[in-house]
């Protein structure tokens, strides 16, 4: 079974093709080809947290090292990283394979 992607969980419209994505503008998660498969997730859809310019209520988020303390909470990030156990790949190991 597929696993869930942040913009499936969080409902945010902006997949490619989603709803809110010419009024939000189509999330780097959804195209971030450099995280394609990371944590099981399609693109960046579950390396969110890594990647700068993603949605966090309602508005779009800087860089990792901005918004790491709000992802660290967030009930998706907490959810891979469960899902995952041991094969989580850890913010440490995403920034160096998206550098």
């Amino acid at each position: 079974m597929a696993k869930m992607n942040c913009w499936e969980f969080k409902k945010c419209g902006r997949q490619s093709g989603g709803a809110k994505v010419a009024e939000l503008g189509e999330c780097p998660a959804g195209r971030d080809k450099r995280a394609d498969g990371l944590n099981q997730g399609k693109m960046g859809g579950r390396a969110c947290w890594a990647i700068a310019g993603t949605l966090c209520g309602g508005r779009v988020q800087g860089s990792f090292a901005q918004k790491a303390s709000n992802c660290m909470e967030c009930d998706f990030y907490k959810l891979v990283k469960t899902e995952e156990g041991p094969n989580y790949v850890g913010s440490k190991e995403l920034m160096k394979k998206l550098a």
